[in-house]
């Protein structure tokens, strides 16, 4: 059996080869781009069924972020949403004969965990500047210092495992089932693993929440006072 961890090459660039997990990846980012275009350029006041979905995700978005991070969501909601909808269509990619989901490549799951961790530093510096940021790794004591930088690492680490792991064993035992026993017993398993899919988009998309939300926690205090105050 193939190591999970292999890469097939689709082309050369000049001398950079460009995998098959990066090329979906293309595909998928080009149809996000499309698709928020041509489903936003023409937002009325009174929405059809269309907007009306649209509007209920960003909704839904907007509440998961004020819950857990405890603040203002309009600066997150960006990030949190493309996280969120890429990893989505990425994990439902298996649907399309032939193509499997980038986020089985280690790689793309390592990019992905790498955007939220660059993510909590540079919204925790803007929120609480440098000084302020680089003082909460000594919180509660100096001596914290070292493991609240290796805390720092190991999540990281933990948001690359999580989504590769839970989507490349799902490849797996479908591949073997079907390898098995044929084409129709294996549905069942595939409508599990789309299942599978969407949560795991949701655990990703959360623990990102959780994570930007540890480097930004001193201004909850201050949007929950200001949201009483109003």
């Amino acid at each position: 059996m193939e190591s999970p961890l292999a890469t097939h090459v689709a082309f050369h660039l000049g001398p950079v080869p460009i995998t098959t997990p990066v090329l979906t990846s293309w595909a998928i980012m080009l149809l996000l781009a499309g698709g928020g275009w041509l489903l936003t350029r023409r937002l009325v006041l009174r929405p059809g069924n269309t907007q009306a979905a649209l509007e209920l995700v960003v909704d839904t978005l907007e509440r998961q972020i004020r819950d857990t991070m405890r603040t203002e969501p309009t600066p997150y909601l960006p990030l949190v949403g493309t996280l969120f909808l890429y990893i989505f269509v990425a994990n439902w990619s298996s649907l399309v004969p032939g193509v499997e989901p980038p986020t089985g490549a280690i790689e793309t799951d390592a990019a992905l965990a790498l955007i939220v961790f660059a993510a909590a530093i540079a919204f925790g510096i803007r929120v609480r500047g440098l000084g302020g940021y680089l003082r909460s790794f000594a919180r509660p004591s100096i001596i914290m210092v070292p493991l609240n930088l290796l805390e720092n690492i190991t999540r990281t680490f933990s948001l690359v495992v999580r989504l590769f792991g839970n989507v490349m064993s799902g490849i797996f035992v479908i591949g073997i089932v079907l390898s098995l026993v044929g084409l129709l017993v294996p549905v069942p398993l595939m409508a599990l693993e789309l299942l599978t899919g969407a949560v795991q988009a949701y655990i990703f998309t959360v623990l990102a929440m959780v994570f930007i939300g540890g480097g930004i926690e001193d201004e909850a205090p201050h949007v929950a006072q200001e949201e009483s105050n109003s």
